[in-house]
């Protein structure tokens, strides 16, 4: 009966931790944002923040953003866009033409003049609060980028580093190392920071957890029937 018990817990155990990982960090492919104008009279491409970018915070230096534009972005001033759903693909990235990296919606950050002052500079990030998944061995994402892009990427507040894993056709393939906050809650921050010369133009899209692999059902249950029948042998021994 103990080792029946025992089967059931462990599964029950499987399936809670699947759980954990649904109700992570999410929206993390940008899919599911469906703006809504912001109302702003002479302002046709600017929409929510919250319409364009569920789960996600949007800012420009320390101030959170309540307005982002829609299919277009500026040229030297501070913004974050979101592309799609009817936009050009990205071009090739490093390049000169951003876009839609994958799907319907891609994120563009871009660092440069406060709106509110254009004699100062500003970066420009967008921010999520969520658990990274017990077993997290890496973060990947995909990022469109012009010659100055300048970015960071933070967990907690700890600046993580990121190391090119390969490129596609429009994107570079990023990672980062996430396993020492495997199971820990916190902000999760992509930023485009302000470069020593140029324009900083950071597109985004594909964030993804790599886990390490789980034990399966049926793996555990071969293991609780393992612990059965050495139950049973040393019962006649």
């Amino acid at each position: 009966m103990k080792t029946i018990k025992l089967i059931i817990l462990s599964t029950g155990f499987a399936f809670a931790a699947l759980s954990v990982h649904a109700q992570a960090f999410q929206n993390l492919n940008f899919e599911q944002a469906d703006p809504i104008s912001a109302g702003v009279p002479g302002e046709p491409f600017d929409v929510t923040a919250a319409s364009a970018l569920p789960f996600w915070t949007a800012y420009l230096g320390n101030v959170q953003q309540t307005e982002v534009l829609q299919n277009v972005y500026s040229l030297g001033q501070a913004s974050v866009d979101i592309f799609g759903p009817n936009y050009p693909s990205a071009g090739p990235s490093p390049g000169i033409d951003p876009g839609i990296i994958d799907g319907n919606y891609s994120v563009f950050i871009q660092a440069g003049s406060d709106p509110q002052n254009s004699t100062v500079l500003v970066s420009a990030s967008i921010e999520q609060t969520g658990l990274v998944p017990v077993g997290s061995e890496s973060l990947e994402f995909k990022a469109w980028q012009n010659t100055f892009t300048e970015f960071s990427v933070s967990f907690d507040g700890n600046n993580l580093s990121p190391v090119m894993l390969g490129t596609g056709a429009n994107y570079t393939l990023y990672g980062v190392d996430i396993a020492p906050f495997a199971g820990q809650t916190g902000p999760l921050e992509f930023t485009a920071t302000v470069p020593q010369t140029g324009l900083s133009l950071f597109g985004l899209d594909d964030i993804t957890f790599v886990l390490t692999p789980e034990p399966s059902i049926v793996a555990l249950a071969a293991i609780g029937g393992l612990l059965f029948g050495a139950r049973k042998w040393f019962a006649r021994h």
